[in-house]
């Protein structure tokens, strides 16, 4: 890492010792295939430092502190990591270690799923947003779900208009495809009749959960508190308390990334910095 003064969103030496196999890995396969087999310059560690940097503060990646390497040469990696799938390894390798940290097997058996509609900005297509009409958002609507200690296993994101069984079968196959080993979900009344029989072709028991009608406010409710904390949690993250990414594969390498930022400091113990920002 080049010497300068750290921002509070870089990885200690702890946690990118969690990242750097990954990507050494990645670079080495990249270099092998140039005609060239000329070395890349670049610092993989200032690289992701800077993208971590994008993600907690919410900054365009044109507007970054001039002691990071050049927002092209960001936005190259990034979409790179993005679109080979990076981010999402990365995720479900830590996701295991944080498990076995807890006393858990690495591969999860229970699962729970939410949905969550954000406004978008004006980078953001008008054809990739839509209008949810019970929560009244014009945007995107993002699935994600979780163990049952609220770590992230499968994500996506659409236009908001999209119905939330649509989202509830994309994370259910998605999940069941990474972690063979799921059998159980749960999910809030948004997830009717549809979710529940895809699950039960992909051996998934999804129960939906309903709130007590006859309690007032605020209540606790069986398992989802722990998905929705989870929401709150990547909403931590100024980048993604808007969605501004003009694909939806961007908004969901977004949410990645601020799992990773949580993973790696779970893993390592080491806290949360104070978030002194306005979202």
């Amino acid at each position: 890492m080049s010497e300068r003064k750290p921002y509070p969103s870089d990885l200690s030496d702890a946690r990118w010792a969690l990242i750097e196999p990954t990507l050494t890995a990645w670079r080495k396969a990249r270099l092998d295939r140039r005609p060239t087999g000329q070395p890349a310059k670049v610092d993989l560690r200032d690289v992701f430092n800077a993208i971590l940097y994008v993600n907690r503060t919410g900054t365009p990646c044109k507007y970054l502190p001039h002691d990071f390497p050049n927002h092209g040469t960001v936005y190259t990696y990034y979409a790179a990591w993005r679109d080979e799938g990076i981010f999402a390894q990365l995720n479900d390798d830590l996701a295991g270690l944080a498990r076995v940290k807890e006393g858990r097997k690495p591969e999860p058996t229970a699962s729970v799923i939410d949905t969550q509609s954000v406004k978008t900005s004006t980078n953001v297509p008008v054809t990739g947003q839509g209008t949810d009409a019970a929560k009244k958002i014009v945007g995107r609507k993002r699935g994600i779900l979780t163990d049952t200690i609220g770590l992230i296993l499968a994500v996506t994101v659409t236009a908001a208009g999209l119905p939330e069984n649509a989202l509830g079968i994309r994370l259910l196959d998605q999940a069941k495809e990474t972690y063979p080993t799921i059998s159980k979900s749960w999910g809030d009344t948004g997830f009717k009749n549809a979710v529940v029989e895809h699950g039960a072709r992909l051996g998934i028991d999804v129960e939906v959960v309903n709130r007590n009608p006859e309690a007032r406010g605020f209540q606790v409710v069986k398992r989802r508190w722990v998905v929705e904390r989870s929401i709150g949690w990547i909403m931590m993250h100024g980048r993604l308390a808007r969605d501004c990414e003009t694909l939806t594969a961007s908004s969901e390498a977004m949410i990645h990334i601020a799992s990773l930022d949580n993973l790696t400091r779970r893993v390592t113990d080491e806290t949360t910095p104070t978030w002194r920002g306005t979202h």
